[in-house]
């Protein structure tokens, strides 16, 4: 857009019904965009007016306008030139999907397609593809998700629109428990160590924790206790990068003991130890949490 002011960014997400747009609005918020689902069109350039001129910190807007909102490609014309000598940096992203997978996607999710109602899905989507046609042709980014998986797509719609270096930190937890507690909700992974010898019935070590060091030794000098640790170390390098790959930000791997008050906390505070180490310098975030201690 000519003398667009680039500071203040629009990327407007529309297309075939079924090709995406929810998850591309979500990817949009992810990276720090004000979103707003199905906004009346004629509303656009008023709304711009009242963010440029309010005191609110918005500079980066993401919306979605399709046929839901009746009859809006008439207006669409006029509403780009206000837009444009509103000089806010307009993109419009179109999703386009073939036929064949949109109609199983409708029959997939059991949904009616907003254009047939009570008619076959396939004539909905075609005279979808026929009001949409005008806007399609002003599309300054064109994605065709017919092979995509959400995750795919999240990852181009973020890679296409974000304004900053991508932030791939992810959280790596590692939390103890007791299972005599119930399981917590957060669990991602699930390790039981109940079959390690218990501190608890050592006397000098039962009041207290794993995060003592005598505790820590009498748990972790034992054998078995060594091959478990290295066994769950090379697993979780191996999951990480699969983790990430699908574009998970966070993983919560729980280690539970009885109580979680002896073994599976020492297992934690040293799963964690190795880790803060291995990965010393990456973008992955390193934590213990220790549910059931004092």
């Amino acid at each position: 857009m000519v003398n667009a002011d680039v500071s203040f960014q629009i990327v407007w997400i529309s297309g075939l019904s079924g090709s995406g747009k929810t998850t591309a609005i979500k990817a949009l918020e992810d990276i720090g965009y004000f979103c707003i689902d199905n906004l009346p069109i004629v509303l656009l350039p008023t709304f711009i007016r009242l963010i440029k001129g309010s005191r609110v910190d918005i500079s980066k807007i993401g919306l979605v306008v399709d046929v839901r909102e009746k009859e809006f490609l008439k207006d669409l014309q006029k509403v780009l030139v206000q837009i444009e000598k509103l000089k806010a940096h307009l993109r419009i992203c179109y999703l386009e999907t073939s036929d064949d997978v949109l109609v199983t996607r409708f029959k997939t999710t059991r949904r009616k397609h907003p254009l047939a109602p009570t008619g076959k899905v396939i004539d909905g989507i075609q005279h979808e593809r026929k009001i949409l046609s005008p806007l399609k042709e002003k599309a300054d980014q064109i994605i065709d998700t017919s092979n995509l998986s959400i995750h795919e797509l999240r990852k181009r719609i973020i890679k296409t629109f974000s304004l900053e270096p991508p932030q791939e930190e992810m959280s790596l937890t590692f939390l103890s428990f007791g299972f005599k507690y119930g399981l917590p909700a957060e669990l991602d992974l699930l390790f039981d160590v109940r079959f390690l010898p218990n501190p608890f019935f050592v006397q000098d070590l039962k009041n207290l924790t794993g995060l003592h060091e005598s505790v820590r030794n009498y748990v972790l000098n034992n054998q078995i206790a060594k091959k478990f640790l290295s066994h769950v170390e090379e697993f979780l390098k191996f999951l990480i990068p699969q983790y990430r790959e699908e574009g998970k930000t966070y993983l919560t791997v729980g280690i539970g003991c009885t109580g979680g008050v002896h073994r599976s906390v020492a297992i934690a505070k040293e799963l964690r130890t190795r880790f803060e180490k291995n990965l010393r310098g990456s973008s992955i975030l390193v934590r213990d949490e220790f549910r059931d201690v004092g």
